[in-house]
């Protein structure tokens, strides 16, 4: 029990880090705090709202990665690494295909619950 007492602070700990210091992170808070209601109204299905919201939470889950990966990255060096910039550059492109993802999601919800398909 008091090894997961310890991660789940770790947790909030870094957690609450990643909302202080980066604007993407807030940003996705936000989203997946909006999603919770507009889910249930767009999702034809009870399921549909719940993959609805977990979409919204994978791109904050990679994002927060992506953090980590770009927080390390500056640790090692602040000096212009042509390879880190490119670890750098493909975590952003997993927060993009997430945030492709995600939108895929919720567009196809849209157009179920308007009766297109």
């Amino acid at each position: 029990m008091l090894r997961l007492w310890k991660a789940t602070i770790n947790s909030r700990n870094g957690l609450a880090f990643a909302i202080r210091s980066e604007q993407a992170v807030r940003e996705e808070i936000f989203a997946l705090l909006l999603s919770l209601p507009l889910a249930w109204f767009i999702g034809a299905t009870a399921m549909r709202a719940v993959e609805l919201v977990c979409a919204v939470a994978f791109v904050l889950v990679v994002e927060l990665l992506n953090t980590a990966v770009e927080k390390l990255a500056d640790r090692l060096t602040l000096d212009h690494d042509k390879q880190i910039g490119q670890v750098k550059d493909m975590g952003s492109a997993a927060v993009g295909v997430a945030l492709l993802m995600a939108g895929a999601f919720w567009i196809f919800a849209i157009v179920e619950r308007v009766g297109l398909i």
